[in-house]
């Protein structure tokens, strides 16, 4: 028998033969089409899985049915079952029935309000990369821990489950740093500050890094303006081993690969249970071999956690569970009230880490990277508590961080010496002007994220949003609060109309009499 037939499952072998039939489309899953009344006489109905043959080659797919799209001895394939098995039109395929997945049981056991065991977890990892499970019943395991929680024992199980599914980074070197975001706030480009100052200071620092979903740019976006972001395990291990650091997209490395799956679940119903929400970050720290992790949690108006009670429930269980994989973790609560830096899109936010690191630049960006750096070096031991945030003020005085960030850069294929005037400008720009006077009470992360978006961020990288305002500012009328810039009239058209229902900053209201 093949290679799916030797798992620890038994498999029923009824079988029949049909004819591939190829769709040039791509389902998002490994979906095949049967005829309808041919599959219902050989036991087969809508979302069951079979195996299916061609020669040597063999994968599983989820059963869906028609009665028009194929015939009696046809089996349609679209792009990934066909590309896997390396079919063509006419060519025999041999279907074989599936055991129902023992991960069914399990989900349900959760539903009801269990505590899966690690073994069960790790059963629901494997045929999740085995595709197995169809979406809906990821989506329920999904929904289940969403409602009933997981303890430590099930987050510290799944992270492990998560970190065998992928690829694992061995640099031989120690020790390894860090760090992760939350999110929810725009700009807020500390990874491309610390990543450099931490390698300067002599730590190993692998970072991986995410691309947009809802926001105007990801670190990866950010970062690809300047070099290539999409390497391979074993380029990015060269890379940090020569530089000490790099920042690549994770999504191109094979690190915690069922985590990649299960994201595609989570997204539509903007789902982040807290147990998978921990799996899922610590998992892509355990892959790249981190000892030391420094985790910012931003709260306040628009953040995703809210408040400070809640940052520090989340921040123990960090904690807690990376004491169980071997990872010493460190949590800051910063202000994500509001952006950090003035620019909010690709190569906006790259103009202000470079001049942060040209020692100007937006100074909150500036003193959040040193705060959170200072962090991770005490943290790992390499300087004395309290010494922190002055190394790395240090560091990032000395140009010794700009050196190295110009390295990884070249390393990662971007051009050497990287400068300012390098970056590229958006053809067209819009100033949003106040309406009258008053003072910056509130600027807004999600609405200055959508204006950024609307104006073609971060697909064109010069889009995007500067802010020339920050809270607590006195503006009069006309005073120029933002930028709005683009490549594209049409888009910035669009951005511009899509003003009038967002305040992206609000001014606080004037008290127009007291009574005394």
């Amino acid at each position: 028998m093949g290679a799916l037939q030797k798992k620890d499952e038994v498999w029923k072998y009824k079988k029949y033969l049909c004819r591939a039939k190829l769709f040039d489309l791509v389902a998002g899953g490994k979906i095949v089409v049967l005829n309808e009344a041919e599959a219902h006489e050989n036991d087969l109905y809508a979302s069951h899985r079979v195996i299916l043959r061609r020669g040597q080659k063999e994968t599983i797919a989820i059963i869906d049915l028609s009665g028009d799209l194929v015939s009696r001895g046809e089996v349609g394939l679209f792009a990934e079952v066909s590309a896997e098995l390396s079919a063509e039109d006419g060519d025999q395929i041999e279907i074989i029935h599936m055991q129902r997945p023992a991960s069914i049981e399990f989900i349900k056991k959760k539903m009801d309000g269990h505590t899966l065991s690690a073994s069960e977890i790790e059963t629901i990892m494997r045929e999740l990369m085995e595709n197995r499970l169809s979406e809906a019943e990821l989506a329920s395991f999904i929904t289940s821990v969403y409602i009933r929680g997981m303890n430590e024992d099930e987050v510290a199980a799944l992270t492990s489950a998560l970190v065998s599914t992928g690829e694992t980074l061995n640099l031989g070197k120690s020790p390894i740093c860090d760090k992760h975001c939350i999110g929810g706030v725009a700009g807020n480009r500390t990874t491309m500050l610390i990543v450099p100052i931490v390698a300067a200071a002599g730590l190993y620092i692998p970072k991986t890094s995410s691309r947009s979903i809802t926001s105007a740019a990801g670190t990866a976006d950010t970062m690809e303006v300047l070099c290539d972001v999409s390497l391979d395990i074993e380029q990015m291990r060269q890379v940090v081993l020569k530089a000490k650091g790099c920042v690549v997209w994770g999504g191109s490395l094979r690190l915690a690969s069922a985590d990649d799956k299960l994201i595609k679940i989570r997204n539509p119903l903007s789902l982040d249970p807290r147990g998978v929400l921990l799996a899922s970050i610590l998992a892509k720290k355990k892959s790249v071999g981190a000892q030391y992790v420094i985790i910012d949690i931003p709260i306040g108006r628009g953040a995703k956690i809210a408040d400070k009670a809640d940052a520090a429930d989340l921040g123990r269980e960090f904690i807690n569970i990376g004491k169980r994989l071997g990872m010493k973790i460190e949590v800051l609560v910063t202000d994500g009230s509001e952006p950090v830096g003035k620019g909010i899109g690709p190569a906006l936010e790259c103009n202000d880490v470079l001049s942060v690191l040209n020692n100007a630049g937006p100074a909150d960006l500036r003193d959040k990277s040193c705060q959170l750096a200072g962090a991770l070096l005490e943290l790992s031991g390499k300087v004395k508590k309290g010494r922190g945030t002055q190394v790395a003020e240090q560091i990032l005085k000395s140009g010794k961080a700009l050196a190295k960030f110009r390295e990884i850069v070249e390393l990662q294929g971007g051009k050497p010496n990287i400068k300012l005037s390098d970056i590229p400008q958006a053809s067209y720009k819009y100033e949003v002007r106040a309406e009258k006077d008053g003072r910056i009470f509130h600027i807004d992360n999600k609405m200055i994220s959508k204006i950024a978006r609307a104006a073609g961020a971060p697909n064109d990288k010069a889009a995007g949003v500067l802010l020339l305002c920050e809270r607590g500012d006195q503006v009069r009328k006309g005073d120029v609060l933002f930028e709005i810039r683009s490549n594209s009239e049409a888009k910035l058209s669009f951005a511009i109309k899509a003003l009038e229902g967002w305040a992206a900053v609000d001014l606080e209201k004037t008290v127009l009499s007291s009574i005394q």
